[in-house]
């Protein structure tokens, strides 16, 4: 009884471990500005001296009030991300934002964030948004949101946001749980990889003929992000 007690506890001391290990890491200190002129490779960036921080590590006149261009973008929609690469006091400290605006009809394409959860606010607009779970059930759960709601997209998963209206474009803010997110375009990871993926097993997966993917394949697959 003894025994099973004792691997009880360590396996919820394990899981609590890797719970912990999920995310980004937590700061042991009041921060750690990152020191962007460093060629020492950490995961993450390497602490600038306490002394010489300024109040700008901590700053960035992103003018996120200003509309941004989504003519350019082919998918109709333009994501100003703000993460440590922006300011570098975010260094461990497990946040970034991105101002997202829509054209009218315009998306940000089905996509992943392999490091963060994302917390979506409507400013402006309407917003029909979804995310998809993992295998094997790939349950889509979607919404139509207005200005002042709120939705949440679990780290890893694909999910999308689509502004449905033909005459008016749609605003909106995300906070991300990671000093830099990453974003993963299905299907510019999928068409627009370089080398591209051998049109032999994109058919195979997607059971289609293989024209279909080299046609898929010669399109230009345009990133969306500022």
């Amino acid at each position: 009884m003894a025994s099973s007690s004792y691997f009880l506890v360590i396996a919820l001391l394990a899981l609590a471990s890797w719970q912990t290990m999920a995310s980004d890491p937590s700061p042991l200190q009041d921060f750690c500005v990152a020191e962007n002129s460093s060629h020492v490779l950490v995961n993450g960036f390497v602490c600038k001296d306490p002394k010489d921080v300024k109040a700008e590590d901590f700053f960035l006149a992103a003018k996120l009030d200003m509309p941004r261009d989504t003519k350019a973008k082919k998918v109709g929609s333009n994501v100003t991300l703000i993460n440590v690469m922006r300011i570098p006091g975010l260094n461990t400290l497990g946040i970034s934002l991105a101002r997202i605006d829509y054209a009218p009809l315009g998306e940000n394409p089905p996509h992943t964030h392999p490091r963060a959860t994302e917390i979506l606010t409507v400013l402006e607009g309407t917003l029909y948004v979804g995310f998809v779970t993992s295998n094997p059930d790939n349950k889509f759960l979607s919404k139509v949101l207005n200005k002042g709601d709120v939705f949440v997209f679990p780290e890893g998963l694909v999910h999308f946001q689509f502004n449905p209206n033909p005459y008016k474009p749609a605003v909106a803010i995300a906070a991300l749980s990671s000093q830099n997110p990453g974003a993963i375009t299905i299907a510019n990871a999928v068409f627009g990889s370089k080398p591209a993926i051998s049109d032999d097993v994109l058919a195979k997966a997607f059971q289609v003929e293989k024209k279909t993917v080299d046609w898929l394949q010669a399109q230009f697959w345009a990133d969306n992000q500022n």
